[in-house]
């Protein structure tokens, strides 16, 4: 199973609910529930089916620190992504992404996002989720982009 912790969205799933995050540019903060289901979402669809992941909102000058902090960048930036164990299966072709080697729940990493930079919440929620299961869109072929837009038509508008 894949657990989600999250910090800084909305509690609840109603549209009364309150927010304790940041503001948003990219329209309105999703509930703690809907970020749940897109990352679980993205996560099957590369085969992850074990793991503990935390996604954050923060604001600017958070995201700024850490942009600086972990890659040289002193500037905000819409998600930044904190790979933890990895995701490569360990023992062999019969062992679970997401899986520890040995047995028991991967801590997949931390997905941290400024709602005042992001254009598309979902969006960055997804792209974040993809770079923890070890995509890369500045090495690949282009596969987690398209995987990315694939699952953002999915979700709808």
């Amino acid at each position: 199973m894949i657990e989600v912790e999250v910090f800084g969205a909305r509690t609840g799933g109603g549209g009364s609910a309150h927010r304790t995050g940041p503001r948003s540019a990219a329209g309105p903060m999703p509930s703690s529930e809907e970020v749940r289901r897109l990352c679980i979402l993205t996560a099957g669809a590369v085969g992850a089916t074990d793991g503990h992941m935390a996604i954050e909102f923060v604001d600017a000058d958070r995201i700024a620190q850490l942009n600086a902090e972990h890659r040289d960048k002193p500037m905000p930036t819409d998600v930044l992504a904190f790979p933890i164990d990895g995701v490569e299966p360990a023992g062999g072709s019969d062992q679970r992404l997401g899986e520890r080697p040995g047995g028991g729940e991967r801590e997949l990493g931390d997905v941290v996002i400024c709602p005042e930079c992001a254009t598309d919440l979902k969006e960055a929620i997804i792209h974040g989720v993809l770079h923890l299961l070890g995509m890369d869109h500045e090495t690949d072929e282009g596969e987690m982009l398209t995987l990315q837009r694939r699952l953002r038509q999915g979700e709808g508008p």
